[in-house]
């Protein structure tokens, strides 16, 4: 006997209602369910993958279920086009919209990178590239690029100096070679603008203050010291005497093997001040604002000299005859 078509309606519906039903729950139970395990997962969303790759990347890290009910989440929530691209530390434990709204505010992971007093800037570059954050290459074509230099507003042959040494907070796929430097560049400015420089110390100009800034820098690790480290150049400036400064002829040496010899203090150079009786040609690294106040406010004294005790200070002598003491009783411990 055929069934009613009354009754044929009232059971498809009702198979309907239990369909939806259930994937209701189904869907309802993905969005309440949180990953498995502890700690945190580190995930790259590389610029240009869309939902469904997004997705994908996110299970394989088994952060979430991948099936079509990400895709209809994302959707539903209007978010199809916010998700952004970046390296996130995402804490195991989450539903699938808690992840989908960490994606959607951009809570990316940061990173600390601290760049000390004294590198030289293939030093700055080294550091960089080695945790992936520029290309070397790119970063010293750019740094000598007059073209460049000039829209940075700075006159000099390349960068070095103006990279100013501190910890700088980066995010991945926000990163540059452009951005480094100019962040780098930026950072100079503020310290160098509060530091309120007239336009000559000393007779020097801004440039030549940086350049000894960088040697005094370079000379000596003891704070203290800094100020009468400055002063002693100063000194010698004033008297046309060589600075005859041991970083800056390393500086000049491109194949310097970590032992400066009698002839490398003979060698021309434009950076070997035992030869020139001025300031060496550029900056040899990038000092930190420490090593900037030393020379804008040098310490008061007469000393033209000065060596290493081999503990990281300096004895400073006023004439020739008690640095030549000082030498001999030093280099002979050393």
């Amino acid at each position: 006997m055929p069934i009613p078509l009354r009754r044929l309606l009232w059971i498809f519906f009702v198979l309907i209602v239990a369909c939806a039903a259930g994937l209701g729950f189904w869907y309802r139970s993905y969005l309440l369910t949180p990953s498995a395990g502890e700690g945190e997962t580190i995930v790259t969303i590389p610029r240009g993958a869309g939902v469904r790759g997004i997705g994908t990347l996110l299970a394989a890290n088994g952060l979430l279920v991948n099936d079509w009910r990400f895709l209809c989440m994302v959707y539903l929530s209007g978010s199809t086009t916010k998700l952004k691209a970046g390296e996130y530390s995402i804490p195991r434990g989450l539903t699938p919209p808690e992840v989908m709204r960490l994606l959607v505010e951009g809570r990316m992971l940061r990173h600390q990178i601290t760049i000390p007093e004294g590198l030289s800037w293939v030093q700055v570059a080294d550091l960089f590239a080695r945790d992936g954050w520029i290309r070397k290459d790119r970063f010293l074509q750019l740094g000598r690029d007059r073209e460049w230099l000039r829209q940075l507003g700075i006159a000099a042959p390349s960068l070095e100096g103006y990279l100013f040494p501190e910890t700088y907070t980066l995010v991945r796929n926000e990163v540059s070679e452009e951005a480094v430097l100019r962040l780098m560049v930026s950072r100079f400015r503020q310290v160098w603008a509060s530091l309120a420089v007239p336009e000559t110390v000393h007779g020097l100009g801004h440039h030549q203050l940086l350049i000894l800034a960088s040697i005094v820098e370079k000379e000596t690790g003891a704070a203290p010291e800094r100020p009468l480290i400055a002063r002693v150049f100063l000194n010698r400036l004033e008297r046309k005497m060589r600075l005859q400064s041991d970083p800056t002829v390393i500086y000049g040496l491109a194949d310097f093997d970590g032992n400066i010899t009698k002839a490398d203090l003979q060698r021309p150079s434009p950076y070997n001040t035992y030869v020139i009786p001025a300031l060496p040609a550029g900056p040899i690294c990038n000092p930190g604002r420490a090593a900037l106040e030393a020379v804008l406010q040098p310490a008061v004294s007469d000393a033209l000299y000065f060596v290493s005790r081999n503990d990281g200070t300096h004895v400073f002598s006023t004439n020739l005859a008690d640095h030549n003491r000082a030498v001999r009783q030093y280099q002979r411990q050393r």
